[in-house]
């Protein structure tokens, strides 16, 4: 699965930037899209005409179709779409501005929906490509405060994901779902705008954002390899559902599965009472155990 022709969106820095290195280091083509996209060209120009920087609004429906159609018309086919763009902000659930929190979600869910909707067709009808959803851990395991936009999103994006993937397995489309814990970006930088935080939220949305998005020791996920394992994944005939990076991530989703089969497991008579014809009514579990 050599020289496939790369879809990404965001790809002016952090991870994105880092995918359209790799993937043309591996010697594939790349449609490199962002919203400023004008030092898209002079960063990569020694790739020549491997590359094709393009003006992208995720949000924008019709933007989406244009930017694909575009890829189409330059390299013929996409095998890899990734959707990479997004950003949060820092506000608690209470005091956070609608607008704003709705901003968020246009982003990095609704920009899913449009970029995946605009090249499902072109990929339906090669029968075959490689749909690379960039989420988070927290899209997985949750509960980080202040983020609440950005994480709701991102579990939506894996509830789309998955419908996707049993829509689109037929037609020979694969569907991964990254999920990344803290990486060497300027996600929690230049990116994130942290909103006044009211003193009753010090201790959980204040404490997050000193400890871990303003930490002074930064981040311990290398973006360059992050890409470098994306890429190489993707030129395998299977990928991963789901594919965490990071020791966090790791750590956190293996944690997470086990708390979450241990609380099923504890409820389970509780659970299949429910229906008619189950023993009813079933004893619920000591306070004590899993949840």
């Amino acid at each position: 699965m050599s020289s496939q022709v790369w879809f990404i969106t965001g790809s002016s820095r952090g991870l994105g930037r880092a995918l359209v290195t790799a993937a043309l280091e591996a010697g594939d083509r790349v449609v490199a899209t962002a919203r400023h996209p004008e030092a898209l060209a002079e960063a990569f120009k020694e790739y020549g005409d491997r590359v094709h920087p393009l003006a992208l609004d995720v949000t924008r429906p019709e933007a989406a179709r244009e930017a694909v159609e575009a890829a189409l018309a330059r390299f013929g086919r996409i095998d890899v779409l990734v959707n990479n763009a997004g950003y949060a902000n820092v506000s608690p659930i209470e005091t956070s501005d609608d607008e704003d929190f709705r901003a968020q979600f246009e982003t990095n869910f609704w920009g899913v929906h449009n970029v995946t909707k605009a090249a499902l067709p072109a990929l339906r009808q090669q029968g075959a490509g490689t749909v690379v959803q960039i989420s988070s851990i927290g899209g997985r395991v949750g509960g980080s405060p202040g983020i609440a936009s950005y994480q709701a999103a991102k579990f939506a994006v894996d509830g789309f994901s998955r419908v996707l993937a049993a829509e689109t397995a037929p037609f020979g489309v694969r569907v991964m779902v990254v999920e990344p814990s803290g990486f060497a970006t300027d996600w929690a930088g230049s990116s994130m705008t942290v909103h006044p935080i009211p003193d009753a939220y010090d201790s959980t949305v204040g404490e997050m954002n000193r400890l871990v998005r303003q930490s002074t020791a930064g981040a311990a996920g290398d973006p360059r390899r992050a890409a470098e394992i994306i890429v190489r994944t993707v030129h395998r005939g299977q990928v991963p559902t789901h594919l965490p990076l990071g020791v966090n991530a790791t750590t956190m989703a293996q944690d997470y599965s086990r708390r979450q089969l241990a609380q099923a497991t504890a409820w389970e008579k509780v659970s299949r009472s429910a229906d008619f014809n189950e023993p009813y009514p079933a004893q619920l579990p000591a306070e004590d155990s899993a949840g």
